[in-house]
């Protein structure tokens, strides 16, 4: 038994973050659907309008079973645009302080959030996305773990290998270009501009147990930085969306 199957089977079954998931989970009722609907409606209109929102894209993503939406990172506007693009519900990492005010927590719970413990340690938290991950989700990634300073693709840090290879779910790639000029993080808020999603080819479940981690980890930040250079190009011309 290697070092993290060990810390993972002595990990507390009542820890706090166990406690959240399981609330989360209670609160995916048909209200929970209904809004996350009614929002993707508004907000697509409204990041169309205002962004001037497009997006491209190799092919569709998998309409079920679990995914890793592994995404560079922009802006705050990134998890809100990355569900956009994707008929797919997509759940985001969230700080589990954040579950602490009940009416909130429902409302962030029923848009798919995943509860993280700051406080607890990195196995831990790895832990709570393969649970979640294992159970069909789609959940976005952020490799750099960090808003960019400067607009550009920054270090990536391999962990969401070692998530995919874990809980035997494909990967996609995603670049983001623009999101950084309507909100750097130096604003308080966004302004309009012009932003692009490149989603590249799928990664499968097959080729992603086929891989090392560290094989899969270069063959996605390569295919990052691929994406990222075809969203910049494209990013002032009309796309189809």
């Amino acid at each position: 038994m290697n070092a993290f199957k060990q810390v993972e089977a002595i990990v507390d079954k009542n820890s706090s973050v166990s406690t959240i998931i399981k609330q989360t989970e209670s609160h995916q009722e048909w209200w929970g659907r209904l809004l996350y609907d009614t929002l993707w409606f508004l907000s697509r209109t409204f990041a169309v309008s205002l962004f001037g929102f497009r997006l491209g894209r190799v092919e569709r993503l998998p309409k079920s079973g679990g995914l890793v939406v592994l995404s560079s990172h922009q802006s705050h506007l990134d998890p809100l645009l990355l569900g956009l693009a994707t008929d797919r519900r997509l759940s985001s990492l969230a700080r589990s302080s954040l579950f602490t005010f009940r009416p909130f927590a429902r409302a962030i719970a029923a848009l798919g959030a995943v509860p993280i413990d700051r406080n607890a340690s990195t196995v831990t938290a790895m832990r709570t996305v393969i649970q979640r991950l294992r159970k069909g989700a789609a959940v976005i990634v952020f490799p750099e773990g960090t808003r960019t300073a400067s607009g550009q693709l920054g270090e990536m840090k391999n962990g969401f290998a070692l998530l995919a290879k874990r809980a035997g779910v494909p990967i996609v790639p995603v670049a983001i270009v623009g999101a950084f000029e309507c909100w750097p993080r130096s604003r308080l808020v966004p302004r309009p501009g012009r932003i692009r999603l490149e989603f590249g080819a799928v990664i499968t479940a097959e080729e992603v147990d086929s891989l090392s981690e560290s094989q899969l980890a270069e063959r996605c930040i390569r295919s990052l930085h691929v994406l990222d250079k075809t969203a910049r190009s494209t990013q002032r011309g009309r796309v189809r969306h």
